[in-house]
């Protein structure tokens, strides 16, 4: 009964008029950038951060949310029709999806993308909302010490499981904790890493580090190159999959469905792990494999399914414990605290409305996406041809425009660009963003935590070990660190050359 009442009020604060109107706006926006290659969810809610600032905290993680889980659906239709990926976890579609259409069923690999990330998204939504309050009540028992080793391990797990290398992970990393001390000590009151500047003396904010990473570098990167655009012409139809579709598509839907979710959950995950997984599994089990990369159809539905269904488990951990298991979470993480909402285990207890308005939200978004993919595919190929020479000016445009005014500072301007010629750099470097973010966004709370653990403990470290689920989490950490450096102590031999620190 009690579950009937929180989604009771959930409904109530989904279905208000402004919430809807922001719920509409983060899913259209969401699918406008899958759609849209080279942008991205993490460089579209880094531009619109600034326009929440002046709305209820509801509203604002409602929208930024449904940019989130939408950027997952319109993701699929640029691969499959232009087998350009819209973003990261549509990527595998494209080996299927892409050969789909140029069979002429590209109104067939669209169908069943859509439905197969309806079926996984509002599977997920349910998976997220039985698992988030047993964890909240195992969360209550965690003080300072265990937040402060679960923070560690977040890091170190988002690290190992960066596609570069993990020691570069951990430069990225490194550097988003300095950057996260810049400014005043909220222990001491001194000063640290401001060089006399007063523009740093509040610290650095996190819009202009996202817009900058995220939304600039990917203009000044996508300026250099002359992408040739390989576009299917011609009526798209058949939109509505045929039974025998569905026969070799729906254990591929839950299949994605059930692994995506539980990789959504690991820090690190995230929906581009959760399609490659699913693809490789469906191949895997296929009684017909030399077909995959030919057409398959369930190459399509698995990575749908699995990138959606992950986007929604990603929300378990930033609500319940509130730890970002990726960058849009630590994106989302930085929003609720712009808004004097600390998320964690309090937040079902403090902040009722705001944890079940967004999950229910999540059941009209889904509806909202199913709407905007299938009848509006039409509208979206005419997007896909919207010049770059047009679409990038305004992106920078916004960019700019956004950073100025959170605080009418020019000061915000010049971090954005300047964040922006360093994020182009890292990816001209293979250097990750994501690493640095999350440090960047956890930095603060790991040095709150840890400050507080060591004045319970006078200063002693045993604290960390002595408490057995902060020992757990310390002890995985420095298992997960050190893992992948066994391939290398075993090849190692006498005068043998060792590469560099980089290929770890």
């Amino acid at each position: 009964m009690e579950l009937f009442n929180q989604l009771y009020m959930g409904f109530s604060v989904a279905l208000q008029p402004n919430n809807l109107i922001y719920c509409f706006l983060g899913t259209l926006i969401g699918t406008l950038v899958g759609v849209l290659p080279g942008l991205g969810p993490v460089a579209a809610m880094s531009l619109l951060l600034p326009a929440t600032f002046h709305t209820t905290p509801e509203g604002s993680i409602i929208m930024l949310a449904g940019i989130y889980y939408g950027a997952m659906y319109g993701g699929s239709t640029t691969s499959i029709l232009m087998n350009i990926p819209g973003e990261a976890a549509s990527i595998v579609t494209c080996l299927d999806g892409h050969e789909m259409a140029k069979q002429g069923r590209a109104g067939a690999a669209l169908g069943i993308a859509a439905f197969g990330s309806f079926i996984a998204g509002t599977i997920g939504i349910i998976g997220m909302q039985l698992l988030s309050v047993p964890l909240v009540s195992f969360a209550l028992k965690f003080g300072p010490a265990e937040y402060c080793s679960l923070m560690v391990l977040g890091m170190v797990v988002l690290t190992f499981l960066a596609s570069a290398s993990m020691v570069r992970a951990l430069m990225m990393a490194s550097l988003g904790l300095v950057l996260g001390c810049v400014g005043q000590d909220t222990v001491s009151g001194l000063m640290r890493f401001t060089y006399g500047v007063p523009e740093l003396f509040d610290g650095i904010g996190l819009v202009p580090v996202v817009m900058g990473l995220f939304g600039i570098s990917e203009v000044l990167l996508n300026v250099e190159r002359v992408a040739k655009q390989e576009f299917l012409e011609g009526k798209i139809k058949g939109l509505l999959p045929t039974m025998k579709d569905w026969a070799k598509s729906i254990w591929a839907i839950i299949r994605g469905t059930v692994l995506g979710f539980f990789l959504g959950i690991l820090p690190g995950g995230g929906g581009t792990i959760a399609a490659f997984a699913s693809y490789a599994i469906e191949k895997r089990i296929s009684p017909y494999p030399e077909k995959f990369g030919k057409g398959a159809i369930e190459g399509v539905a698995g990575p749908e399914s699995a990138n959606n269904a992950a986007a929604q488990g990603a929300f378990i951990p930033l609500l319940s414990l509130g730890i970002p298991s990726n960058v849009v979470m630590a994106m989302l993480l930085g929003a609720l605290i712009i808004h004097g909402v600390t998320p964690g285990p309090l937040l079902l207890e403090q902040h009722p409305q705001l944890f079940w308005g967004v999950v229910v939200s999540m059941y009209v978004g889904n509806i909202m996406l199913l709407i905007l993919n299938l009848p509006l595919i039409a509208l979206w190929v005419k997007v896909l041809k919207v010049p770059y020479s047009i679409l990038f000016p305004l992106i920078l445009l916004l960019c700019l425009v956004g950073a100025y005014s959170i605080n009418n500072s020019m000061a915000d301007v010049w971090f954005t660009l300047g964040f922006g010629i360093l994020g182009y750099l890292m990816k001209k470097l293979s250097l990750e963003a994501a690493p640095m973010v999350l440090a960047f966004v956890l930095g603060p709370m790991l040095e709150t935590a840890l400050r507080q653990s060591l004045i319970k403990s006078n200063g002693s470290f045993s604290i960390f070990f002595t408490r057995p689920i902060s020992a757990a989490f310390i002890g995985i950490a420095i298992l997960l660190f050190f893992v992948p450096m066994l391939p290398k102590l075993r090849k190692k031999r006498p005068g043998a050359v060792i590469g560099g620190d980089d290929e770890i």
